[in-house]
């Protein structure tokens, strides 16, 4: 009885030691980065006339390695500029992206007092930028890139067309009025327009060098056709004091002695102009009553238009001599001016076709 019993003691203080041998490992184990380690242990003890077999254990420790960093990207050198645009220190990425967005950037152009505002891709323009980057990529430091450009010239001819035409301003012509039985004369305005040509070319340049501020289009001015200066002659006759004044422009220049028409046959009253001016005129008699019968006078002495003869733009009234002079200062006349044949003469010479001629009642 007693026999037994010691036996299974014992077989229980034979396992409990390898429990125990078993476990020291398992504790003690180190697992050095980044290498996978297993550890197995297996006892086994044998006593007649039974055999105990204990299990194995195995354990399995992992340590996972760092990932590898991605290289950098290349950086342009420090200072570097593409078409004016700063670029050192920068990826070609963010270069590209950076130089793209200055390019479409508007032109400011300025047109005098007047602004403008156009997008350089509504003028077809393209920029280079990837091939510009590349190069600043190798660049040296502080190298400045130029950036290529192509530009569609005519929708920028046609831009400065239309520019034109928006500010642009016509000449105003010098204007006749009469003030005070006077001629007045107004000063006008030239005009102006755009430069076409030093324009575009602004606008051009401007693409070229990526600037989008200070484009200046020049103006050109338009002269005026008729100034003040250069007016000319005015005549005014002031029919009720038979009288002829003729002035330079607004300056009095020389007074006449005339005769106008007689109440039945009045000098008409207005603004005219010479429209014909004949040397040693003929005389066809008019169609009224008091020429009735009368036939053409040849040029010489005898006939009634003198030697010269200033048609105005009213039928059958001129400006002309007279070989009757004893009817000067006087409303003697048919309806025509009549003035002595040497100062007719003169004042020929000194009038042209279109010259205004006013025609008052004082």
């Amino acid at each position: 009885m007693k026999r037994p019993l010691l036996i299974g003691l014992c077989v229980l203080a034979i396992a409990a030691t390898g429990v125990l041998a078993a476990m020291v490992p398992i504790g003690g184990a180190q697992s050095p980065p980044p290498s996978t380690d297993t550890t197995t242990t297996t006892e086994s003890t044998t006593t007649a006339p039974e055999t105990t077999t204990e299990a194995t254990t195995t354990t399995t420790t992992t340590t996972s390695r760092p990932p590898k960093g991605h290289p950098k990207p290349k950086l342009i050198p420090p200072a570097v500029t593409v078409g004016g645009i700063h670029v050192g220190g920068l990826s070609a990425t963010a270069a590209y992206i950076v130089v793209r967005a200055a390019f479409r950037a508007p032109l400011v152009l300025q047109a005098g007092a007047h602004r403008a505002m156009v997008n350089p891709d509504n003028l077809g323009a393209i920029a280079y930028a990837k091939a510009a980057v590349a190069h600043a990529r190798s660049a040296a430091p502080g190298a400045a890139v130029p950036l290529a450009v192509s530009i569609h010239g005519r929708a920028v001819r046609e831009l400065v067309d239309s520019l034109a035409k928006k500010y642009g301003r016509e000449p105003i012509d010098a204007k006749l009025l009469l003030r005070r039985l006077r001629p007045y004369i107004t000063e006008g305005q030239p005009g102006k327009t755009l430069d076409r040509k030093a324009s575009v070319a602004a606008i051009l340049q401007a693409l070229r060098e990526n600037r989008r501020t200070g484009i200046e289009l020049p103006w050109v001015e338009i002269p005026q056709e008729i100034t003040r200066k250069t007016f000319g002659s005015v005549v005014v006759i002031r029919r009720g004091s038979n009288r002829l004044f003729l002035y330079k422009g607004m300056k009095p220049w020389h007074t006449f002695v005339v005769a106008t028409g007689q109440s039945v046959y009045p000098t008409p009253l207005g603004r005219f102009q010479i429209v014909v001016k004949w040397k040693d005129p003929w005389w066809y008699p008019p169609a009224s009553p008091w020429a009735k019968g009368a036939k053409p006078i040849p040029p010489g002495p005898g006939n009634p238009l003198g030697t010269r003869w200033m048609g105005l733009s009213t039928p059958g009234v001129g400006i002309h001599g007279t070989p009757d002079s004893a009817s000067l200062g006087y409303s003697a006349s048919h309806g025509c001016i009549r003035m002595y044949i040497p100062q007719a003469e003169w004042l020929f010479d000194h009038v042209d076709v279109g010259t205004p001629v006013y025609i008052v009642p004082a």
